[in-house]
């Protein structure tokens, strides 16, 4: 047990007065520390976590207009540990089961999802702060810098599909014309012999008209109120059968289509089977979510996706090399995907 989880665990005790309660750590990573006490758990937020931002954050979980959306914490006090670490507490819920994909609930991420960027943020508390997502997209790119491992092709690759994005996607706040480069189709997706989707249709989507789409699609979405890092990790099961959306860290306003990135890109890197994302996007746009439209998704998802992708092989390699292991099975998908998305964005120039 860390520094930080002893701490917290002695807080939560003292702060539920019992000295003997049974307490057990449900995370002790750097940048999340989470322990439960019998109903309760606790949650040590990241080194450097803005309180300001943070109370605004835990307002909107707090929110009536977010009720039966985001999980509400236990109050709006705000504490800290010895090291300054925020805590905040929240109910316990029951986490999806890692073993048990069958029963993992896509149809209840994509409504509430859907849900979530609906809610009119003029009427949250404030000032909302920006949506975390192409930030963590950042860091993870510097982590992989800062690893300094040996070159290789996966790294060089990972670090050109990078380079291609547009500035907005790599926490950069200004728009390029740069959305263009690479056929929303062709999103690090696995040659599938004869089975064709929408991502492996290039010749229907016509690229020269993204950029007006896209632009299009920017100026009505994103403004919206996001979660910001949205993996099945993030839901619990808050009752017998109601799911929450948790975890507010990345919380605030942005892109939408940010939420649906992940899925998006497990679907393309073959992780998500096809009938789950169909499940998850079925349900987000029945629920009224507007972040991937009616028709095609991939003009929107693309770029977030690739985004996503990214993100996901940089970290991999880091934290494979810094184990001194070799990638897994999932990460390697994702590097993968990473590795095509350079080689197609080589091949169009």
């Amino acid at each position: 047990m860390s520094q930080t989880a002893a701490q917290l665990v002695a807080a939560l005790r003292r702060g539920r007065r019992d000295a003997t309660a049974e307490v057990t750590v449900l995370a002790d990573r750097p940048d999340a520390t989470v322990v439960r006490c019998g109903h309760v758990v606790a949650k040590a937020h990241p080194p450097g976590t803005d309180p300001a931002e943070l109370a605004v954050r835990l307002g909107v979980a707090a929110h009536p207009r977010c009720a039966g959306i985001l999980l509400p914490p236990v109050d709006d006090g705000l504490a800290a540990l010895p090291d300054g670490r925020r805590v905040t507490l929240w109910p316990y819920g029951e986490p999806v089961a890692p073993d048990a994909p069958d029963a993992a609930p896509w149809v209840e991420a994509g409504n509430l999802l859907a849900r979530l960027h609906a809610v009119p943020v003029a009427e949250l508390p404030g000032p909302l702060p920006a949506m975390r997502g192409p930030v963590k997209a950042a860091r993870a790119i510097a982590r992989l810098r800062a690893a300094a491992l040996p070159d290789s092709a996966a790294i060089r690759a990972v670090l050109h599909a990078w380079a291609g994005l547009p500035d907005w996607a790599r926490g950069v706040d200004r728009m390029d014309d740069r959305t263009d480069r690479v056929d929303p189709n062709r999103t690090g997706s696995r040659d599938r012999g004869d089975r064709t989707d929408s991502r492996d249709r290039g010749g229907r989507t016509d690229r020269r008209d993204l950029p007006e789409r896209r632009e299009r699609a920017d100026r009505q979405e994103a403004n919206r109120l996001c979660h910001g890092d949205l993996h099945l990790g993030q839901l619990i099961r808050h009752r017998a059968t109601d799911w929450r959306l948790i975890d507010i860290d990345d919380l605030g306003l942005g892109d939408p289509a940010w939420d649906l990135a992940r899925p998006a890109a497990w679907y393309a890197a073959g992780l998500l089977a096809p009938e789950d994302w169909d499940r998850f996007l079925g349900a987000y746009r029945a629920a009224g979510g507007s972040a991937a439209g009616q028709g095609d998704p991939w003009p929107r998802l693309d770029v977030p996706a690739r985004a996503l992708t990214v993100q996901t092989a940089a970290l991999a390699l880091a934290k494979a090399a810094a184990a001194g292991r070799a990638l897994d099975e999932a990460e390697e998908a994702m590097v993968e995907a990473a590795v095509r998305i350079a080689r197609y964005m080589e091949a169009v120039g």
